[in-house]
């Protein structure tokens, strides 16, 4: 590792660079409270450039979590939403265990599995979902060999509660009413 400055490599003297600058930005004292708020952009992403859904289409949305998620449009414009509202690490999750799902090499799964549960099962993560203690250990236990099943059980039930809270409120939503026009 660095040992004293003049044995340091040029990317480890760059990388203490910027730590020092992180920390006197964050040291520095707000001149008032406005400084301190999280900037949020007032416009919602737009749903990216595919095709916009007929009537029909989105109209299945209401009553199907799954036929929502299967449309680029439709998976967009749920995204948006759920990030307007602060909480897109569900759909987050269970678009992570899908690509997860994909990997053929052990050492990559591995991998993968290792960071989606530091970034989202974890006590404490900094995208931690809302899973029970059980469906937690369960998983935990899965990811000691992990395999392309290793998340279905927690992934069930964060698509469980999307489907139950988070769909219902999309559907109510600008968002949606919008686009039912």
């Amino acid at each position: 590792m660095c040992k004293g400055l003049a044995a340091l490599p040029h990317s480890c003297l760059e990388r203490a660079k910027e730590i020092k600058i992180k920390l006197g930005i964050l040291l520095q004292k707000p001149d008032s409270a406005v400084d301190l708020v999280i900037p949020y952009n007032e416009k919602p992403e737009k749903p990216a450039k595919t095709q916009k859904p007929s009537l029909d289409e989105a109209l299945q949305w209401r009553d199907s979590l799954d036929k929502l998620l299967q449309n680029n449009y439709g998976l967009t414009s749920f995204k948006s939403f759920l990030k307007s509202e602060f909480s897109e690490e569900n759909l987050e999750f269970w678009l992570a265990c899908e690509d997860y799902k994909k990997i053929k090499s052990p050492a990559k799964m591995a991998e993968k599995a290792k960071k989606i549960y530091e970034e989202f099962i974890q006590t404490e993560a900094p995208k931690e979902v809302n899973i029970d203690h059980f469906t937690k250990d369960i998983t935990m236990k899965n990811l000691v060999e992990p395999s392309l099943s290793s998340f279905d059980v927690a992934q069930k039930r964060i698509y469980a509660l999307m489907e139950k809270d988070s769909l219902p409120r999309f559907v109510r939503s600008e968002f949606y009413q919008e686009l039912i026009k």
